[in-house]
């Protein structure tokens, strides 16, 4: 069974994430901020990580930056999932550390985001 970290605050959107991803056949495991989930990354060793950006006591791209700079951690699947929209900034950052995907939460239905996460799991 594949197993999916999802680092979210905002609590309705990661009983979402859970629920589906439960129903898909997924062993899921929840970090409501990126310090909490920088730790169970290390830990668990997920075969991907649904990450958000904003979040408190540690930011989506400070985690993945911290995230790459693990021996197990450099080669982790990892989609970024956030309310902002792109800007110069994010995307840079977004790109220097390569998560696989970069998703705008209110542009994309859920289907199609367990469908890119089925491809990504079954590369």
């Amino acid at each position: 069974m594949k197993k999916i970290l999802v680092v979210e605050d905002e609590l309705a959107y990661l009983k979402l994430l859970h629920d589906q991803l439960t129903a898909k056949g997924y062993e899921v495991l929840e970090a409501k901020n990126g310090k909490a989930g920088l730790e169970m990354a290390k830990n668990e060793k997920p075969d991907l990580i649904l990450l958000d950006i904003r979040m408190p006591i540690m930011d989506g791209m400070t985690m993945l930056g911290l995230l790459r700079q693990d021996e197990n951690g450099k080669n982790t699947k990892v989609i970024m999932l956030t309310n902002l929209e792109p800007d110069d900034k994010i995307v840079g950052k977004v790109v220097k550390d390569q998560p696989m995907y970069y998703f705008v939460k209110s542009n994309t239905k859920l289907e199609d985001l367990t469908e890119k996460i089925h491809d990504v799991l079954s590369e």
